[in-house]
């Protein structure tokens, strides 16, 4: 039907409204108007729906749900504007019907840029992505023949001597045994749980497989990746203790890798695209790749690693699907260890593992679908014995519990503080003077960054990086009176005063972070450098080093980086695949959207060893926060669970 001419005017006031009162971003009223250019014949309700859909992208959501409930309220928490007044109909459960006929609006199977599938909306290429990831998914599950169980139970014992402990079944052994018998397998678990430690036995186990096969014996090739450079880093520090400890045969260990790539390296980052060199046609070459963290993944990144690997590669996601969700659109991980809790496992999975492993897992008997048979969640925490207040506290948060939270706060754990701020400014001199592992502040820090280089210049840098990570201010906001951009202005504004940061805007001991790949550097988004002077001549001014996975230094003049922002104070978000010795976290004056139970989880598990509140509101703040629920409008989870069950 043709648009009438009168009203063509109101769809695109309306638009305007809406990115007026920030609902709306630039992009999205670009989309729409992209669409009507398109389709001049398009409804102006499709055209305002197709902005919306677009819009939802800003929040992680894969789609608009017309199916959610209070999805109106969501939209527009502060009222509906009344500019869609005649536009769009208040309920949005009598939007549907406004898409049907639309030339926007496809089913799938043509070449419509919008897609109404389960009663959701998407712009054509995430339904497409969402719909490949499942595929590709339910696919690698059906890959790989699974071995004789008996073969298992010796490498199995020899890789776990330990007894296990309380009559709880080795959770990192099942996970062994899982992962042993299919294309794909998800372990999952909150920090301390051992999953570097899992996915390493898992990996001895599969190489001892396949260079002892008496029919053909071969040398997997294995591929470590993560999604960011610091993550990667900090696989690849951990894991190579774990390969010299690991009880198989030289040979094995030998070839085990332990240098950790990020996924843009692995995948082969082409600069100013967001394709990569590897894809179907061009795979990466790899029988095994192991992706850590892989709760950062979104949906286009996990298309594109699905898209990248050969048919016949197994594919070990590890990750915490209790942390945040990825920046961009999609929960991925949390998606796919949907039933990770409940175990869900079939009663051939329960035969296979106890078969392998001896391990007991009725108590998780189900009827879950193929993934849930290859997901293992890891239960038993070992890093927080020395702290346990951060592990119940953890805990408390993840039960979305505020009274329980309250407890594990006047239980008087050390290194467990919660304390009541007054304004901003007294965070910079709790951190010049202190808060670190050992008392030390960043006045100490940026004081001993100036001081004259001795010594290998380079384990200088890593000392001085590693001495960093002893403290980190984390809030949850980027902007406002508690964002970490003011709070990084006051901090820097208090070492300008006392002399420690000169009169310019690079100084000896300022932490910086990439904010963007820069592939002639090698440093990718989320690398963290320390400024120091030149490791050679002092005389020629300020460098900064940044850690690479491998472990070198690279140094790298200030003018070079044009894409940095300093990190005294970062994100939550920022700080995911990163531990530091004491985390403090800033909560604001007032409940804020942004403000979830996942978010103030992932603050907290960062900490190794001491974790602070600071809180500049009402408790309720708090209480608000762990009640809220992070929720991503997808189908991801529901296509998989439509899959067949796995049969061993």
């Amino acid at each position: 039907m043709q648009a009438d001419l009168f009203t063509a005017p109101a769809w695109r006031d309306a638009l305007a409204a809406l990115r007026e009162q920030g609902l709306l971003r630039d992009l999205d009223v670009a989309v729409a108007e992209f669409l009507h250019r398109q389709a001049p014949e398009a409804e102006p309700a499709a055209l305002l729906l197709a902005a919306l859909t677009s819009g939802q992208l800003a929040a992680g959501h894969l789609c608009l749900d017309l199916d959610e409930p209070g999805l109106e309220a969501r939209l527009w928490p502060a009222g509906r504007p009344p500019a869609l007044d005649g536009l769009l109909p208040a309920a949005s459960g009598d939007w549907p019907a406004l898409l049907n006929g639309s030339p926007l609006v496809g089913a799938g199977d043509d070449n419509a840029p919008l897609v109404f599938d389960g009663g959701r909306l998407y712009l054509r290429r995430h339904w497409a992505q969402e719909r490949a990831v499942a595929e590709r998914v339910q696919a690698r599950l059906a890959t790989g023949s699974a071995p004789d169980p008996a073969r298992l139970a010796g490498q199995l014992t020899a890789l776990f001597p330990e007894p296990a402990m309380d009559g709880e079944p080795n959770w990192q052994q099942v996970a062994c045994a899982l992962a042993a018998r299919a294309g794909l397998t998800l372990i999952t678990g909150g920090p301390g749980t051992g999953k570097t430690t899992t996915v390493v036995r898992v990996l001895g186990l599969l190489q001892t497989l396949a260079m002892q096969d008496p029919a053909a014996p071969r040398r997997l090739r294995i591929r470590l990746a993560a999604p960011t450079g610091k993550a990667a880093a900090r696989l690849t520090e951990s894991i190579g203790r774990q390969v010299a400890a690991l009880p198989v045969a030289e040979a094995v260990r030998a070839a085990i890798p332990t240098q950790v790539a990020t996924l843009h390296r692995l995948l082969g980052s082409r600069p100013d695209s967001r394709h990569f060199r590897h894809h179907r046609h061009n795979p990466v070459h790899a029988d095994v790749v192991v992706v850590d963290e892989a709760s950062m993944i979104d949906m286009d990144m996990m298309a594109s690693l699905l898209d990248a690997l050969p048919t016949d590669c197994r594919l070990i996601l590890l990750g915490d699907k209790d942390q945040l969700a990825s920046v961009e659109a999609g929960a991925v991980m949390g998606d796919l260890c949907r039933e990770a809790d409940a175990g869900r496992y079939r009663p051939a999975t329960l035969d296979y593992v106890r078969a392998a492993c001896g391990a007991d897992l009725s108590p998780w008997a189900g009827d879950g679908a193929a993934l849930a048979q290859q997901t293992a969640m890891l239960r038993r925490n070992w890093r927080f014995k020395d702290a346990p207040g951060i592990g119940d506290l953890a805990a408390a948060i993840n039960a979305g519990d505020p009274r329980a939270v309250e407890r594990v706060f006047g239980a008087g754990h050390p290194g467990l503080t919660r304390v009541a701020g007054d304004s901003p400014h007294d965070l910079a001199s709790r951190l010049l003077n202190g808060g670190g592992e050992n008392g030390e502040g960043l006045r100490a820090l940026v004081a001993d960054a100036a001081a004259p280089a001795a010594g290998d210049p380079d384990q200088r840098a890593r000392d001085l990086l590693r001495r960093f990570t002893g403290q980190q201010l984390l809030s949850g906001l980027r902007g406002g009176p508690f964002g970490v951009e003011r709070l990084n202005r006051l901090i820097t504004d208090h070492l300008h005063r006392e002399g420690l940061a000169g009169d310019h805007d690079w100084y000896p001991g300022r932490p910086v972070m990439m904010t963007r790949n820069d592939y002639q550097l090698g440093l990718m988004n989320g690398d963290v450098g320390l400024t120091l002077p030149h490791p050679e001549r002092p005389e020629d001014g300020l460098r900064v080093a940044f850690q690479l996975p491998d472990g070198r230094v690279r140094w790298v003049p200030p003018g070079r980086l044009d894409a940095v922002e300093t990190v005294f104070a970062m994100t939550v978000h920022k700080s995911q695949g990163s531990e530091f010795g004491h985390v403090l976290l800033v909560l604001p004056d007032r409940p804020q959207p942004l403000l979830t139970r996942e978010l103030v989880y992932t603050a907290v598990t960062r900490a190794r060893g001491a974790f602070t509140l600071l809180e500049y509101g009402p408790p309720s703040v708090l209480a608000q926060a762990i009640k809220r629920r992070t929720w991503r409008a997808s189908g991801l989870a529901e296509r998989l669970a439509a899959g067949a069950p796995l049969q061993v």
